[in-house]
C-alpha cells in the first residue's frame, strides 16, 4: 500500500470513526446517565436519513434539511421521552429492552408508511462535490472531509457542554447521584428530557449527514445499531471520552481490516472488543 492509499484509508476510517461516535455519544449518555437500554437508537439514525431525504426534495438544500431535521429530531426526542421512556426509569432493564425492541417495529413501520420501501439519494451539495486530487490518479471526496468536520465540530460542543456549562454539572450530578441531585434542587426529569433529545438529535444529525454516503433504505439504523454498542462497551458506558476513543479505533481496525484482512474483516472489531474486555472490563476511559 503506497502512501496515497494509506492516506484515504486513514481519512476514510477516522471519518467512519467519528460519525460512529455521533452515535455512540447518545447511546453512552442515555444509558450512563439516564439508566436506559435503548435498542431503538438505531432507529433515530433511520429517522435523520430520511428527514434529510425529504427535507432536502422539499427545500432543494441539504443544509436547510440538516438544520430542520435536527430541530424536528430534538421536539421528537422530547415527546418520546416525556410520553415513552420516563415511565420506564426505575423499570428492570428487561422491560426497557422489550420496550425499545417494540418501537424499532413501530418505527420501521411508521417509515414504510411515509417513505414506502424504496431505496433513495440525497445529492451532495454542489459547493462540496469536488474531491481533492492526490495522485494522478487518486482522489478524496471533499464531502467525506466536510462529514468528520462536522463531527469533530459537534464532538468539541458535546464536550463544552457537559464539561463547562451549568447543565453540563447538572447533567454529570444527575447521572452520579439522582437522589442527591434532587435533593439539592435539580430537576431531574428536565435533565433527562434534555439528555434524551439530545441522543435523538446527535443520531439523527448523523443519518443526515451520511445519507449522501451511504443512500437511504429500510432497517439501515439496525446494521449500525450493534456497531455502536460495541462502541460503547469498548470506551465504558457512560463515558462520552471513552466514546470517541472507541469509535476512533474501530473505525481504524474496521476500515485497514477491510484492505488488508478481507478474508477476516468481519471478525476484527469483535475480536478488539474482547481484547479490551479482558484488559479493562469496564471500558478504556472509565477508571
Amino acid at each position: 500500500m503506497d502512501f496515497a492509499n494509506f492516506l484515504i484509508q486513514l481519512l476514510n476510517s477516522v471519518q467512519y470513526g467519528l460519525l460512529l461516535f455521533m452515535l455512540a455519544a447518545g447511546l453512552t449518555l442515555i444509558f450512563g446517565i439516564m439508566g436506559v437500554v435503548n435498542l431503538a437508537h438505531g432507529s433515530f439514525y433511520m429517522l435523520g436519513a430520511y428527514l434529510a431525504y425529504w427535507l432536502a426534495g422539499l427545500s432543494g438544500s441539504l443544509t436547510v434539511a440538516i438544520l430542520g431535521g435536527a430541530a424536528l429530531s430534538v421536539l421528537f426526542g422530547l415527546a418520546l421521552e416525556r410520553l415513552l421512556f420516563r415511565h420506564f426509569y426505575k423499570r428492570d432493564h428487561l422491560d426497557q429492552v422489550l420496550l425499545t425492541f417494540g418501537l424499532i417495529y413501530i418505527f420501521e413501520e411508521m417509515r414504510s408508511i411515509f417513505w414506502g420501501d424504496d431505496v433513495y439519494g440525497v445529492k451532495i451539495p454542489e459547493l462540496l462535490g469536488a474531491s481533492i486530487q492526490l495522485t494522478e490518479n487518486l482522489s478524496y471526496p471533499v464531502y467525506r472531509l466536510f462529514i468528520s468536520g462536522v463531527c469533530i465540530a459537534l464532538a468539541l460542543g458535546l464536550y463544552l457542554l457537559i464539561s463547562k456549562t451549568r447543565l453540563g454539572m447538572k447533567i454529570r450530578a444527575g447521572a452520579s447521584n439522582r437522589d442527591m441531585a434532587e435533593a439539592l434542587g435539580v430537576n431531574i426529569k428536565l435533565i433527562y428530557a434534555v439528555v434524551f433529545g439530545l441522543g435523538v438529535a446527535l443520531a439523527s444529525v448523523a443519518g443526515m449527514i451520511a445519507a449522501p454516503i451511504s443512500s437511504v433504505y429500510p432497517n439501515m439504523g439496525s446494521q449500525v445499531l450493534i456497531m455502536c454498542f460495541v462502541v460503547v462497551v469498548i470506551g465504558g458506558i457512560g463515558s462520552v471520552r471513552g466514546a470517541l476513543i472507541a469509535a476512533l479505533l474501530v473505525g481504524l481496525v474496521d476500515t485497514f481490516g477491510k484492505v488488508l484482512l478481507p478474508q477476516v474483516a468481519g471478525m476484527l472489531v469483535y475480536m478488539l472488543m474482547a481484547a479490551v474486555l479482558l484488559w479493562k472490563p469496564e471500558g478504556l476511559a472509565k477508571q
